[in-house]
Protein backbone atom coordinates (compact mmCIF):
# COMPACT_ATOMS: atom_id res chain seq x y z
CA UNK A 1 0.00 0.00 0.00
CA UNK A 2 2.82 2.41 0.83
CA UNK A 3 4.40 1.68 -2.52
CA UNK A 4 1.14 2.41 -4.33
CA UNK A 5 0.61 5.68 -2.47
CA UNK A 6 4.16 6.77 -3.31
CA UNK A 7 3.58 5.95 -6.96
CA UNK A 8 0.33 7.91 -7.07
CA UNK A 9 1.92 10.96 -5.51
CA UNK A 10 4.84 10.91 -7.90
CA UNK A 11 2.58 10.27 -10.86
CA UNK A 12 0.47 13.25 -9.89
CA UNK A 13 3.52 15.48 -9.96
CA UNK A 14 4.31 14.15 -13.44
CA UNK A 15 0.76 14.75 -14.63
CA UNK A 16 0.70 18.32 -13.46
CA UNK A 17 4.12 19.39 -14.76
CA UNK A 18 4.31 17.19 -17.88
CA UNK A 19 7.41 15.50 -16.51
CA UNK A 20 7.92 11.85 -15.82
CA UNK A 21 8.61 10.84 -12.21
CA UNK A 22 11.40 9.15 -10.35
CA UNK A 23 15.02 10.03 -9.65
CA UNK A 24 17.35 11.80 -12.03
CA UNK A 25 20.44 10.21 -13.52
CA UNK A 26 23.63 11.69 -14.95
CA UNK A 27 24.20 10.73 -18.57
CA UNK A 28 26.74 11.68 -21.20
CA UNK A 29 26.51 15.30 -22.31
CA UNK A 30 24.97 16.45 -25.56
CA UNK A 31 27.15 18.45 -27.93
CA UNK A 32 25.78 21.75 -26.62
CA UNK A 33 22.68 22.94 -24.80
CA UNK A 34 20.47 22.87 -27.88
CA UNK A 35 22.52 20.63 -30.11
CA UNK A 36 21.91 22.74 -33.21
CA UNK A 37 25.41 23.96 -34.07
CA UNK A 38 27.11 20.57 -33.80
CA UNK A 39 24.39 18.84 -35.74
CA UNK A 40 24.40 21.43 -38.52
CA UNK A 41 28.12 20.81 -38.89
CA UNK A 42 27.70 17.09 -39.65
CA UNK A 43 24.77 17.62 -42.01
CA UNK A 44 22.17 15.83 -39.89
CA UNK A 45 18.66 17.26 -39.70
CA UNK A 46 17.85 18.18 -36.11
CA UNK A 47 14.64 19.21 -34.40
CA UNK A 48 15.12 20.90 -31.02
CA UNK A 49 11.96 20.86 -28.93
CA UNK A 50 11.52 23.08 -25.88
CA UNK A 51 10.35 20.55 -23.30
CA UNK A 52 9.47 20.45 -19.64
CA UNK A 53 11.71 18.25 -17.56
CA UNK A 54 11.75 14.48 -17.22
CA UNK A 55 13.36 12.53 -14.42
CA UNK A 56 12.28 9.20 -15.85
CA UNK A 57 10.50 7.88 -18.94
CA UNK A 58 8.08 5.24 -17.67
CA UNK A 59 4.94 5.00 -19.82
CA UNK A 60 3.63 1.91 -18.03
CA UNK A 61 3.43 3.57 -14.64
CA UNK A 62 2.89 7.24 -15.61
CA UNK A 63 -0.22 8.51 -17.34
CA UNK A 64 1.55 10.38 -20.12
CA UNK A 65 4.67 12.04 -21.40
CA UNK A 66 5.17 13.68 -24.79
CA UNK A 67 8.40 11.78 -25.38
CA UNK A 68 6.84 8.32 -24.93
CA UNK A 69 5.43 8.03 -28.45
CA UNK A 70 8.85 8.71 -29.98
CA UNK A 71 10.61 5.91 -28.12
CA UNK A 72 7.86 3.31 -27.67
CA UNK A 73 5.03 1.73 -29.65
CA UNK A 74 1.71 0.21 -28.61
CA UNK A 75 -0.28 -2.62 -30.13
CA UNK A 76 -2.60 0.05 -31.51
CA UNK A 77 -2.07 3.72 -32.26
CA UNK A 78 -4.15 6.84 -32.89
CA UNK A 79 -4.32 8.58 -36.25
CA UNK A 80 -4.69 12.30 -36.95
CA UNK A 81 -8.43 12.12 -36.26
CA UNK A 82 -7.80 10.32 -32.93
CA UNK A 83 -9.24 7.06 -34.22
CA UNK A 84 -7.70 3.69 -33.39
CA UNK A 85 -5.22 2.46 -36.01
CA UNK A 86 -2.75 -0.45 -36.22
CA UNK A 87 0.51 -0.26 -34.33
CA UNK A 88 2.62 -3.24 -33.31
CA UNK A 89 -0.54 -5.23 -34.03
CA UNK A 90 -1.30 -5.28 -37.75
CA UNK A 91 -4.85 -6.59 -37.10
CA UNK A 92 -7.14 -7.92 -34.38
CA UNK A 93 -10.34 -9.91 -33.83
CA UNK A 94 -12.99 -9.69 -31.15
CA UNK A 95 -15.15 -12.59 -29.99
CA UNK A 96 -18.27 -11.12 -28.36
CA UNK A 97 -19.26 -14.46 -26.81
CA UNK A 98 -16.02 -14.88 -24.87
CA UNK A 99 -15.12 -11.17 -24.62
CA UNK A 100 -11.74 -11.98 -26.14
CA UNK A 101 -9.52 -9.71 -28.24
CA UNK A 102 -6.90 -11.51 -30.33
CA UNK A 103 -4.06 -9.41 -31.72
CA UNK A 104 -1.92 -10.41 -34.69
CA UNK A 105 1.46 -8.77 -34.30
CA UNK A 106 3.87 -7.37 -36.85
CA UNK A 107 6.78 -9.71 -37.53
CA UNK A 108 10.46 -8.81 -37.63
CA UNK A 109 10.05 -5.90 -35.20
CA UNK A 110 13.19 -5.26 -33.17
CA UNK A 111 13.87 -3.49 -29.91
CA UNK A 112 16.39 -0.69 -30.10
CA UNK A 113 19.03 -3.09 -28.75
CA UNK A 114 18.40 -5.50 -31.65
CA UNK A 115 16.44 -8.14 -29.73
CA UNK A 116 13.21 -9.39 -31.34
CA UNK A 117 9.85 -8.07 -30.15
CA UNK A 118 7.35 -10.84 -29.30
CA UNK A 119 3.98 -11.41 -27.68
CA UNK A 120 5.78 -12.20 -24.41
CA UNK A 121 6.72 -8.51 -24.18
CA UNK A 122 3.06 -7.55 -24.47
CA UNK A 123 1.97 -9.97 -21.75
CA UNK A 124 4.77 -8.80 -19.48
CA UNK A 125 3.88 -5.10 -19.90
CA UNK A 126 0.16 -5.34 -19.29
CA UNK A 127 0.60 -7.72 -16.33
CA UNK A 128 3.09 -5.25 -14.81
CA UNK A 129 0.54 -2.46 -15.14
CA UNK A 130 -2.19 -4.63 -13.63
CA UNK A 131 -0.05 -5.65 -10.65
CA UNK A 132 -1.29 -3.52 -7.71
CA UNK A 133 2.15 -3.69 -6.09
CA UNK A 134 3.53 -1.63 -8.96
CA UNK A 135 1.13 1.27 -8.37
CA UNK A 136 0.47 2.14 -12.01
CA UNK A 137 -2.04 4.94 -12.57
CA UNK A 138 -2.93 3.17 -15.84
CA UNK A 139 -4.19 0.06 -14.03
CA UNK A 140 -7.93 0.97 -14.27
CA UNK A 141 -7.67 0.69 -18.06
CA UNK A 142 -7.08 -3.05 -17.73
CA UNK A 143 -8.98 -3.99 -14.60
CA UNK A 144 -11.42 -6.11 -16.67
CA UNK A 145 -8.66 -8.35 -18.06
CA UNK A 146 -8.96 -11.87 -16.64
CA UNK A 147 -6.52 -13.73 -18.88
CA UNK A 148 -3.64 -12.95 -21.23
CA UNK A 149 -2.72 -15.88 -23.46
CA UNK A 150 0.37 -15.94 -25.66
CA UNK A 151 -0.65 -18.13 -28.60
CA UNK A 152 2.68 -17.81 -30.40
CA UNK A 153 5.41 -15.19 -30.82
CA UNK A 154 3.16 -13.01 -32.93
CA UNK A 155 -0.32 -13.71 -31.55
CA UNK A 156 -1.76 -12.78 -28.17
CA UNK A 157 -5.29 -12.89 -26.72
CA UNK A 158 -6.90 -10.84 -23.93
CA UNK A 159 -10.05 -12.13 -22.23
CA UNK A 160 -12.19 -9.65 -20.29
CA UNK A 161 -14.65 -10.16 -17.46
CA UNK A 162 -16.95 -7.48 -18.89
CA UNK A 163 -17.08 -5.47 -22.10
CA UNK A 164 -14.79 -2.45 -22.29
CA UNK A 165 -15.49 -0.39 -25.39
CA UNK A 166 -12.32 1.65 -24.89
CA UNK A 167 -10.05 -1.40 -24.78
CA UNK A 168 -8.54 -0.85 -28.23
CA UNK A 169 -7.78 2.76 -27.27
CA UNK A 170 -5.97 1.53 -24.19
CA UNK A 171 -3.87 -0.86 -26.24
CA UNK A 172 -2.00 2.19 -27.52
CA UNK A 173 -0.08 1.67 -24.26
CA UNK A 174 3.67 1.58 -24.84
CA UNK A 175 4.99 -1.98 -24.76
CA UNK A 176 8.15 -2.56 -22.69
CA UNK A 177 10.94 -5.14 -23.21
CA UNK A 178 10.58 -8.18 -20.98
CA UNK A 179 14.21 -9.17 -21.46
CA UNK A 180 15.38 -5.92 -19.84
CA UNK A 181 12.74 -5.42 -17.15
CA UNK A 182 11.80 -8.87 -15.87
CA UNK A 183 12.53 -8.94 -12.14
CA UNK A 184 13.12 -5.17 -12.02
CA UNK A 185 11.30 -2.68 -9.80
CA UNK A 186 8.76 -1.06 -12.14
CA UNK A 187 8.93 2.22 -10.25
CA UNK A 188 12.64 2.46 -9.55
CA UNK A 189 14.45 0.52 -12.28
CA UNK A 190 17.34 2.35 -13.92
CA UNK A 191 15.83 1.26 -17.25
CA UNK A 192 13.54 4.27 -17.09
CA UNK A 193 16.58 6.55 -17.36
CA UNK A 194 17.91 4.39 -20.23
CA UNK A 195 14.71 3.43 -22.06
CA UNK A 196 14.72 1.02 -25.00
CA UNK A 197 11.64 0.71 -27.15
CA UNK A 198 10.48 -0.16 -30.66
CA UNK A 199 9.51 3.40 -31.64
CA UNK A 200 10.75 5.66 -34.43
CA UNK A 201 13.49 7.20 -32.26
CA UNK A 202 15.95 5.76 -29.76
CA UNK A 203 17.78 7.34 -26.86
CA UNK A 204 21.26 8.63 -27.69
CA UNK A 205 22.07 10.59 -24.53
CA UNK A 206 20.48 12.15 -21.46
CA UNK A 207 22.03 15.17 -19.80
CA UNK A 208 19.90 15.36 -16.68
CA UNK A 209 18.00 18.63 -16.42
CA UNK A 210 19.47 19.87 -19.71
CA UNK A 211 18.55 17.76 -22.74
CA UNK A 212 17.43 14.33 -23.92
CA UNK A 213 18.82 13.47 -27.35
CA UNK A 214 17.09 10.96 -29.62
CA UNK A 215 18.33 9.60 -32.95
CA UNK A 216 16.20 8.00 -35.62
CA UNK A 217 15.63 4.25 -35.52
CA UNK A 218 16.82 2.96 -38.88
CA UNK A 219 15.07 -0.36 -38.16
CA UNK A 220 11.68 1.15 -37.26
CA UNK A 221 9.03 -1.29 -38.44
CA UNK A 222 7.01 1.43 -40.20
CA UNK A 223 10.08 2.84 -41.95
CA UNK A 224 12.91 5.07 -40.76
CA UNK A 225 11.89 8.66 -39.89
CA UNK A 226 12.95 11.58 -42.04
CA UNK A 227 14.47 13.76 -39.30
CA UNK A 228 17.80 12.41 -38.08
CA UNK A 229 17.82 13.73 -34.53
CA UNK A 230 15.31 15.14 -32.05
CA UNK A 231 16.52 16.92 -28.93
CA UNK A 232 14.18 17.52 -26.02
CA UNK A 233 15.87 20.61 -24.60
CA UNK A 234 14.70 21.16 -21.04
CA UNK A 235 13.11 24.61 -20.77
CA UNK A 236 10.64 24.47 -17.85
CA UNK A 237 9.61 28.13 -17.99
CA UNK A 238 6.99 29.14 -20.58
CA UNK A 239 8.47 32.59 -21.15
CA UNK A 240 11.94 31.18 -21.70
CA UNK A 241 10.61 28.91 -24.46
CA UNK A 242 9.47 31.94 -26.47
CA UNK A 243 12.82 33.68 -26.02
CA UNK A 244 14.73 30.59 -27.13
CA UNK A 245 12.55 30.21 -30.21
CA UNK A 246 13.47 33.76 -31.20
CA UNK A 247 17.16 33.13 -30.57
CA UNK A 248 17.17 29.87 -32.54
CA UNK A 249 18.19 27.70 -29.57
CA UNK A 250 15.01 25.66 -30.12
CA UNK A 251 12.87 25.31 -33.23
CA UNK A 252 9.63 23.90 -31.82
CA UNK A 253 7.79 24.68 -28.59
CA UNK A 254 4.38 25.07 -27.01
CA UNK A 255 4.02 28.69 -25.90
CA UNK A 256 1.43 30.79 -24.10
CA UNK A 257 -1.23 32.61 -26.16
CA UNK A 258 0.42 35.93 -25.24
CA UNK A 259 3.85 34.79 -26.43
CA UNK A 260 2.39 33.28 -29.61
CA UNK A 261 1.32 36.76 -30.75
CA UNK A 262 4.99 37.72 -31.10
CA UNK A 263 5.46 35.13 -33.85
CA UNK A 264 2.31 35.62 -35.93
CA UNK A 265 3.82 38.22 -38.27
CA UNK A 266 7.33 36.73 -38.31
CA UNK A 267 8.01 35.06 -41.66
CA UNK A 268 10.58 32.72 -40.08
CA UNK A 269 7.96 30.92 -37.96
CA UNK A 270 4.69 29.07 -38.22
CA UNK A 271 2.12 29.39 -35.43
CA UNK A 272 -0.28 26.47 -34.98
CA UNK A 273 -3.39 27.35 -32.97
CA UNK A 274 -4.68 23.84 -32.19
CA UNK A 275 -7.78 22.71 -30.38
CA UNK A 276 -7.42 20.41 -27.40
CA UNK A 277 -9.58 18.39 -25.03
CA UNK A 278 -7.47 19.91 -22.24
CA UNK A 279 -9.36 21.73 -19.47
CA UNK A 280 -8.37 23.65 -16.35
CA UNK A 281 -10.09 24.10 -13.02
CA UNK A 282 -9.86 23.80 -9.26
CA UNK A 283 -9.38 20.28 -7.93
CA UNK A 284 -10.52 19.93 -4.33
CA UNK A 285 -8.70 17.51 -2.07
CA UNK A 286 -11.55 15.65 -0.38
CA UNK A 287 -9.06 13.83 1.82
CA UNK A 288 -8.41 17.19 3.45
CA UNK A 289 -10.56 17.86 6.51
CA UNK A 290 -11.42 21.37 5.32
CA UNK A 291 -13.45 20.02 2.39
CA UNK A 292 -14.91 17.21 4.43
CA UNK A 293 -16.48 19.94 6.55
CA UNK A 294 -17.16 22.47 3.81
CA UNK A 295 -17.93 20.58 0.62
CA UNK A 296 -21.27 22.40 0.38
CA UNK A 297 -19.39 25.62 -0.45
CA UNK A 298 -18.10 24.27 -3.77
CA UNK A 299 -21.21 25.13 -5.86
CA UNK A 300 -20.97 28.71 -4.60
CA UNK A 301 -17.30 28.85 -5.57
CA UNK A 302 -18.25 27.68 -9.05
CA UNK A 303 -20.91 30.38 -9.44
CA UNK A 304 -18.35 33.02 -8.42
CA UNK A 305 -15.97 32.33 -11.34
CA UNK A 306 -16.22 34.48 -14.49
CA UNK A 307 -14.91 31.89 -16.93
CA UNK A 308 -15.38 34.03 -20.03
CA UNK A 309 -13.09 36.65 -18.51
CA UNK A 310 -10.45 33.94 -18.09
CA UNK A 311 -10.79 32.87 -21.73
CA UNK A 312 -10.59 36.49 -22.92
CA UNK A 313 -7.82 37.80 -20.69
CA UNK A 314 -5.56 34.76 -20.11
CA UNK A 315 -6.17 32.64 -23.22
CA UNK A 316 -6.72 35.69 -25.44
CA UNK A 317 -9.84 34.03 -26.80
CA UNK A 318 -8.04 30.78 -27.64
CA UNK A 319 -10.33 28.42 -25.76
CA UNK A 320 -13.87 28.01 -24.47
CA UNK A 321 -15.68 28.20 -21.15
CA UNK A 322 -15.67 24.82 -19.36
CA UNK A 323 -18.48 23.20 -17.41
CA UNK A 324 -17.59 19.49 -17.63
CA UNK A 325 -15.00 16.92 -18.69
CA UNK A 326 -16.48 15.85 -22.06
CA UNK A 327 -17.08 19.06 -23.96
CA UNK A 328 -14.77 18.04 -26.80
CA UNK A 329 -16.33 14.58 -26.97
CA UNK A 330 -19.32 13.32 -28.93
CA UNK A 331 -21.01 12.28 -25.67
CA UNK A 332 -21.03 15.76 -24.18
CA UNK A 333 -24.26 16.65 -22.38
CA UNK A 334 -25.06 20.36 -22.64
CA UNK A 335 -28.14 20.01 -20.44
CA UNK A 336 -26.32 20.11 -17.12
CA UNK A 337 -25.86 22.76 -14.46
CA UNK A 338 -23.07 24.90 -15.93
CA UNK A 339 -22.55 27.14 -12.88
CA UNK A 340 -22.61 30.22 -15.10
CA UNK A 341 -21.14 33.36 -13.55
CA UNK A 342 -23.57 34.64 -10.92
CA UNK A 343 -22.01 36.31 -7.84
CA UNK A 344 -25.41 36.89 -6.25
CA UNK A 345 -26.23 33.19 -6.60
CA UNK A 346 -22.89 32.32 -5.02
CA UNK A 347 -23.71 34.35 -1.92
CA UNK A 348 -27.25 32.95 -1.81
CA UNK A 349 -25.91 29.37 -1.82
CA UNK A 350 -23.46 30.12 0.97
CA UNK A 351 -25.98 31.84 3.19
CA UNK A 352 -28.52 29.06 2.67
CA UNK A 353 -25.84 26.66 3.95
CA UNK A 354 -25.33 28.66 7.13
CA UNK A 355 -22.35 30.82 6.15
CA UNK A 356 -22.42 34.42 7.40
CA UNK A 357 -20.40 37.36 6.14
CA UNK A 358 -17.80 38.50 8.66
CA UNK A 359 -16.66 42.03 9.38
CA UNK A 360 -13.62 41.42 7.19
CA UNK A 361 -15.81 40.59 4.19
CA UNK A 362 -15.09 36.84 4.35
CA UNK A 363 -17.78 34.24 4.99
CA UNK A 364 -17.45 32.08 8.09
CA UNK A 365 -19.30 29.24 9.75
CA UNK A 366 -18.83 27.65 13.15
CA UNK A 367 -15.84 29.89 13.78
CA UNK A 368 -14.09 28.86 10.56
CA UNK A 369 -13.32 31.20 7.66
CA UNK A 370 -14.10 30.14 4.10
CA UNK A 371 -10.42 30.32 3.27
CA UNK A 372 -8.23 27.92 1.29
CA UNK A 373 -5.12 27.79 -0.90
CA UNK A 374 -4.96 26.82 -4.58
CA UNK A 375 -1.57 25.35 -5.41
CA UNK A 376 -0.04 25.89 -8.83
CA UNK A 377 3.02 24.12 -10.26
CA UNK A 378 5.77 26.59 -11.09
CA UNK A 379 6.67 27.24 -14.72
CA UNK A 380 3.07 27.22 -15.99
CA UNK A 381 2.20 30.87 -16.50
CA UNK A 382 -1.31 30.17 -17.80
CA UNK A 383 -2.27 28.25 -14.67
CA UNK A 384 -0.74 30.89 -12.45
CA UNK A 385 -2.75 33.60 -14.21
CA UNK A 386 -5.97 31.58 -14.02
CA UNK A 387 -5.46 30.99 -10.30
CA UNK A 388 -4.81 34.69 -9.69
CA UNK A 389 -8.03 35.70 -11.46
CA UNK A 390 -10.01 33.04 -9.60
CA UNK A 391 -8.75 34.27 -6.24
CA UNK A 392 -9.64 37.86 -7.11
CA UNK A 393 -13.15 36.88 -8.18
CA UNK A 394 -13.70 34.71 -5.13
CA UNK A 395 -12.61 37.53 -2.83
CA UNK A 396 -15.35 39.67 -4.36
CA UNK A 397 -18.05 37.26 -3.08
CA UNK A 398 -16.50 36.71 0.35
CA UNK A 399 -14.26 33.68 -0.24
CA UNK A 400 -10.65 34.02 0.85
CA UNK A 401 -8.74 31.96 -1.75
CA UNK A 402 -4.98 32.32 -2.17
CA UNK A 403 -2.83 31.11 -5.07
CA UNK A 404 0.49 29.55 -4.20
CA UNK A 405 3.10 28.61 -6.81
CA UNK A 406 5.20 25.64 -5.76
CA UNK A 407 8.13 23.69 -7.19
CA UNK A 408 6.80 20.50 -5.61
CA UNK A 409 3.29 19.55 -4.61
CA UNK A 410 2.47 18.09 -1.22
CA UNK A 411 -0.41 16.16 -2.71
CA UNK A 412 -1.67 14.51 0.46
CA UNK A 413 -1.90 17.70 2.50
CA UNK A 414 -2.84 20.43 0.03
CA UNK A 415 -6.34 21.91 -0.01
CA UNK A 416 -6.75 22.47 -3.74
CA UNK A 417 -4.84 22.42 -7.01
CA UNK A 418 -5.13 24.16 -10.39
CA UNK A 419 -5.80 20.91 -12.26
CA UNK A 420 -5.49 20.00 -15.92
CA UNK A 421 -7.05 16.93 -17.54
CA UNK A 422 -8.77 15.96 -20.78
CA UNK A 423 -8.57 13.35 -23.53
CA UNK A 424 -9.49 13.52 -27.24
CA UNK A 425 -10.01 9.75 -27.37
CA UNK A 426 -12.80 7.48 -26.12
CA UNK A 427 -14.97 9.12 -23.44
CA UNK A 428 -13.87 6.47 -20.94
CA UNK A 429 -10.38 7.94 -21.00
CA UNK A 430 -9.85 10.59 -18.30
CA UNK A 431 -13.28 9.97 -16.80
CA UNK A 432 -13.40 6.42 -15.43
CA UNK A 433 -9.96 6.60 -13.80
CA UNK A 434 -10.23 10.30 -12.85
CA UNK A 435 -13.67 10.39 -11.19
CA UNK A 436 -14.18 6.71 -10.31
CA UNK A 437 -13.83 5.83 -6.63
CA UNK A 438 -10.25 4.79 -5.77
CA UNK A 439 -9.16 4.73 -9.41
CA UNK A 440 -5.57 5.35 -10.45
CA UNK A 441 -5.86 9.04 -11.44
CA UNK A 442 -8.49 10.12 -8.91
CA UNK A 443 -6.16 12.50 -7.07
CA UNK A 444 -9.00 14.38 -5.37
CA UNK A 445 -10.28 11.39 -3.39
CA UNK A 446 -13.69 12.02 -5.00
CA UNK A 447 -16.34 9.33 -4.56
CA UNK A 448 -19.91 9.24 -5.84
CA UNK A 449 -21.84 6.00 -6.20
CA UNK A 450 -23.96 7.28 -9.09
CA UNK A 451 -20.89 8.49 -10.97
CA UNK A 452 -19.29 5.06 -10.54
CA UNK A 453 -22.42 3.31 -11.81
CA UNK A 454 -22.84 5.44 -14.93
CA UNK A 455 -19.17 5.29 -15.88
CA UNK A 456 -19.22 1.51 -15.59
CA UNK A 457 -22.37 1.27 -17.67
CA UNK A 458 -20.86 3.47 -20.36
CA UNK A 459 -17.67 1.44 -20.73
CA UNK A 460 -19.55 -1.87 -20.85
CA UNK A 461 -21.88 -1.20 -23.78
CA UNK A 462 -21.10 -0.66 -27.44
CA UNK A 463 -24.64 0.53 -28.14
CA UNK A 464 -24.29 4.21 -29.01
CA UNK A 465 -27.65 5.21 -27.54
CA UNK A 466 -26.97 3.39 -24.28
CA UNK A 467 -23.51 4.97 -24.00
CA UNK A 468 -24.92 8.40 -24.71
CA UNK A 469 -27.55 7.97 -22.00
CA UNK A 470 -25.03 6.68 -19.44
CA UNK A 471 -22.58 9.52 -20.09
CA UNK A 472 -25.41 12.05 -19.96
CA UNK A 473 -26.38 10.76 -16.51
CA UNK A 474 -22.75 10.73 -15.41
CA UNK A 475 -22.36 14.39 -16.30
CA UNK A 476 -25.55 15.33 -14.47
CA UNK A 477 -24.43 13.48 -11.34
CA UNK A 478 -20.98 15.09 -11.50
CA UNK A 479 -22.51 18.55 -11.87
CA UNK A 480 -24.80 17.99 -8.90
CA UNK A 481 -21.87 16.80 -6.77
CA UNK A 482 -18.85 18.64 -8.23
CA UNK A 483 -15.38 17.18 -8.00
CA UNK A 484 -13.89 20.29 -9.62
CA UNK A 485 -14.73 23.87 -10.39
CA UNK A 486 -14.18 23.90 -14.15
CA UNK A 487 -12.63 27.01 -15.72
CA UNK A 488 -11.88 26.63 -19.43
CA UNK A 489 -10.68 24.47 -22.26
CA UNK A 490 -7.35 25.70 -23.56
CA UNK A 491 -6.41 25.81 -27.21
CA UNK A 492 -2.68 25.32 -27.56
CA UNK A 493 -0.15 27.33 -29.54
CA UNK A 494 2.82 25.53 -31.03
CA UNK A 495 5.43 27.66 -32.73
CA UNK A 496 7.90 26.13 -35.17
CA UNK A 497 10.64 27.24 -37.45
CA UNK A 498 9.12 27.56 -40.93
CA UNK A 499 11.38 24.77 -42.22
CA UNK A 500 9.60 22.09 -40.14
CA UNK A 501 6.85 20.43 -42.17
CA UNK A 502 4.33 17.65 -41.44
CA UNK A 503 2.46 18.88 -38.36
CA UNK A 504 -1.28 18.19 -38.69
CA UNK A 505 -2.87 21.44 -37.54
CA UNK A 506 -6.43 20.06 -37.30
CA UNK A 507 -5.64 17.18 -34.91
CA UNK A 508 -7.36 17.72 -31.55
CA UNK A 509 -4.66 17.36 -28.91
CA UNK A 510 -4.95 16.04 -25.38
CA UNK A 511 -3.85 16.77 -21.84
CA UNK A 512 -1.14 19.48 -21.81
CA UNK A 513 -1.42 19.65 -25.59
CA UNK A 514 0.14 16.20 -25.88
CA UNK A 515 -0.25 14.50 -29.24
CA UNK A 516 1.49 16.73 -31.75
CA UNK A 517 4.15 14.03 -32.35
CA UNK A 518 1.64 11.35 -33.44
CA UNK A 519 3.12 11.24 -37.00
CA UNK A 520 6.63 12.50 -36.24
CA UNK A 521 8.24 9.91 -38.50
CA UNK A 522 6.68 11.73 -41.46
CA UNK A 523 7.94 15.20 -40.51
CA UNK A 524 10.68 16.87 -42.52
CA UNK A 525 13.02 19.83 -42.12
CA UNK A 526 13.48 21.61 -45.42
Amino acid sequence: MKKRIFAMLMAAAMMLSMAACGNGAEEKKTENSAGTEAQAADGASTLVYGSNDYTRINPAMDEHGEINILIFSGLTSHDGENQVAPGLAKSWDYDEDTLTYTFHLEENVKWHDGEPFTADDVKFTIEAIMDPDNGSENAPNYEDVTAIDVIDDHTIAFTLSAPNVAFLDYMTMAILPKHLLEGEDMQESDFFRHPIGTGPYKLDSWDAGQAITLVKNEDYFKGAPNIDKIIFKIVPDDNAKALQLKSGEINLAKVTPKDAQNFVDDDAFTVYDMKTADYRGILYNFNNEFWQRNKDAIPAISYAIDRQKMVDSVLLGEGVVAYGPLQRNKYNNEDVEKYSYDPAKAKEVLEAAGWTLGDDGIYERNGEKLSFTINVMEGDQVRADLAAIACQQLKEVGVDAKAQVQSEIDWANQEAFLIGWGSPFDADDHTYKVFGTDKGSNYSGYSNEQVDTYLTQARQTSDENERKEAYAKFQVALAEDPAYTFFCYCDVDYVTNKKIQGITKDTVLGHHGVGIFWNVEDWTIE
